[in-house]
């Protein structure tokens, strides 16, 4: 018989703390009448609704991305043997005067850059420069475009350190190009492949091949153009 009672009062208690429970669940999730308008509450942080963060994924894409990273900055510095190589760095300067040779010496016969990057006066790129490379042994190598950058755009690489440079490329107030068009100039323009790797009769030509390149400097470029330490 205790038993019995004792079966009963736990039920009975067990369903009011139900109810109460439901209702105040009821009374927290209905809405408001607020003279016309109809306030929801805000909605509580639930099991079902709260965002699981997966600590496992989550740590698996922190470790991606910094390999995502290291491969950028690695590109770049493969990219930059190119760019500090006397075929591209000769027509990138600090000062206004080109450069000449592997050496990198002052370009002979006091030739500036110019406004426009093409010489000035008499003294013009294209006068020396043809369209092709002049036969010979060091003659003057061709390009129907042949040019230093502007005077508003010097765009130097002599002096340069890799992460200098980088950030540089990455500045479209420096280069006047976004990076997808840094890219189409790295990959198409003519003068970049002949005065590179064209040069004529006894000049070297970078470490790696146009392609090679290429492909690093994509390579840095769709992994995040890191800039290197």
């Amino acid at each position: 018989m205790k038993n019995t009672t004792a079966n009963r009062l736990f039920s009975m208690k067990k369903t009011i703390y139900v109810v109460l429970v439901l209702g105040f669940v009821t009374a927290v999730a209905a809405p408001v009448n607020s003279g016309n308008k109809i306030i929801q509450p805000p909605i509580q942080a639930t099991a079902i609704n709260a965002k699981i963060i997966n600590p496992i994924v989550d740590k698996e894409k922190i470790q991606a991305d910094k390999i995502r990273e290291k491969e950028s900055a690695e590109a770049f510095k493969e990219a930059y043997k190119v760019l500090m190589h006397p075929r591209c760095m000769n027509c990138h300067p600090s000062g206004d005067a080109p450069l000449q040779g592997d050496d990198s010496h002052i370009h002979a016969q006091n030739v500036t850059r110019g406004k426009d990057g093409k010489g000035v006066y008499a003294m013009k790129c294209s006068n020396c420069h043809q369209k092709e490379n002049v036969a010979g042994l060091n003659m003057p190598p061709g390009d129907p475009n042949w040019h230093l950058p502007p005077a508003n755009m010097k765009m130097v690489f002599q002096g340069r350190t890799p992460a200098q440079l980088a950030a540089q490329l990455k500045d479209p107030k420096q280069t006047g190009k976004t990076l997808q068009q840094m890219l189409k100039h790295v990959e198409e323009d003519q003068l970049v492949i002949n005065s590179g790797w064209n040069p004529g009769e006894g000049r070297t030509t970078p470490p790696l091949s146009h392609a090679e390149f290429a492909a690093k400097f994509r390579e840095w470029i769709e992994k995040g153009a890191v800039i290197p330490k």
